[in-house]
């Protein structure tokens, strides 16, 4: 059965009734987005396969499996800086 309209929606999760920022803080001074470019020079988001999403199911296992690679490639010396 085909379903239609909003039955397939995600209900959103966030209780925006709970208001637990302090009253003290002032953010209007803040400059949006100060930061932003900073962030992603050190980020580096490559998607994973869904194939392999259960074998590294979090950063940590992606990035062991990639040290190991790396060890076990430059003792062959297949793999050298490239840069």
């Amino acid at each position: 059965m085909l379903m239609r309209g909003n039955s397939m929606k995600k209900e959103d999760s966030f209780d925006y009734e709970i208001d637990d920022m302090p009253e003290n803080v002032d953010f209007s001074g803040g400059e949006r987005g100060r930061y932003a470019q900073r962030y992603a020079e050190g980020t580096n988001l490559v998607p994973i396969a869904p194939d392999l999403t259960k074998s590294f199911p979090s950063a940590e296992s992606v990035n062991s499996a990639l040290r190991l690679f790396v060890e076990v490639a430059s003792r062959a010396g297949a793999v050298g800086d490239r840069h």
